[in-house]
This record gives C-alpha cells, sequence and structure tokens, in this order.
C-alpha cells in the first residue's frame, strides 16, 4: 500500500466530492416520502399476513381443542 501525504490526501479527497452529483430537495422530499409510503405497505401486508396465520391457527386448534 503507498502512502501519501496529508496534503495529497486531502486534494484527492475534494476531487472526488467535486465529482458528486447531490440530490435536489425535491428529489429528497418524493424519495422519503416513497419510503414511508413502501413501509406503511409492507407494514399492512405482513399485520394481514399474520393477521391470516394466527386466524387459521386458532382455526385450527379450535376442531381439536
Amino acid at each position: 500500500m503507498a502512502l501519501t501525504n496529508p496534503i495529497q490526501f486531502i486534494q484527492q479527497v475534494r476531487s472526488e466530492i467535486a465529482k458528486v452529483v447531490w440530490p435536489s430537495r425535491r428529489e429528497v422530499f418524493l424519495t422519503t416520502v416513497m419510503v414511508f409510503v413502501m413501509a406503511a405497505l409492507t407494514a399492512t401486508f405482513f399485520a394481514l399476513v399474520d393477521l391470516g396465520i394466527r386466524s387459521g391457527l386458532h382455526g385450527i386448534l379450535s376442531l381439536f381443542g
């Protein structure tokens, strides 16, 4: 591994940061909203699956109990 002096390192970091394309405020807002929507949909799906499994098991166990 080649050692780089601190000045070269800082110059390389600054040049790499200059290449980064930062999202706009609107893009950040829309992706945040989409994350919350997808999280809500996923939570609803798993709640329904849990309810179905619980009802099915309750039904099966009530037959034998």
